[in-house]
Order: C-alpha cells, then structure tokens, then sequence
C-alpha cells in the first residue's frame, strides 16, 4: 500500500486522515441502521462497539482504496 500525501490548496494531507474520515461517516450510517433495526438494548457495550465498528470501518476503506488504486 503506497501511502502519499494529497495536496489540497497547498496542504498536505495523509491518506490516512481521509481515510479515518470517511470510515467515520460509514460507521455512523451503520450504527444508525443498527440501532434502528435491534434498538439499544440488544448493542452491549455501546463504546467498544462503536470504536471496533469505526476500526473494521476505517481499515476496509484503506484495503479496498489501496487495491483499487484511488487513493
């Protein structure tokens, strides 16, 4: 995986930010589906599973954007 810097407006940026960003907003319309769907009591340990959901979220857009080449 070749991680390079993205220039916007003169600002080099990491992959890896807009990776994390973009893993962020996925994470956020999975938990919304999610807690619409089962409701909150069947999520335990909301905090671990928000955090392991935006992991797994994050490294998945990092695989597929590195096998693909667009970032």
């Amino acid at each position: 995986m070749a991680l390079r810097e993205i220039a916007i407006g003169g600002l080099y940026l990491s992959p890896l930010l807009l990776y994390a960003l973009s893993g962020l907003v996925v994470t956020l319309l999975i938990r919304a589906v999610l807690y619409r769907l089962l409701g909150t009591k069947r999520l335990w340990f909301e905090a671990w599973f928000d955090t392991a959901l935006f992991v797994i979220c994050t490294a998945g857009i990092a695989y597929l954007s590195s096998a693909t080449g667009i970032v």
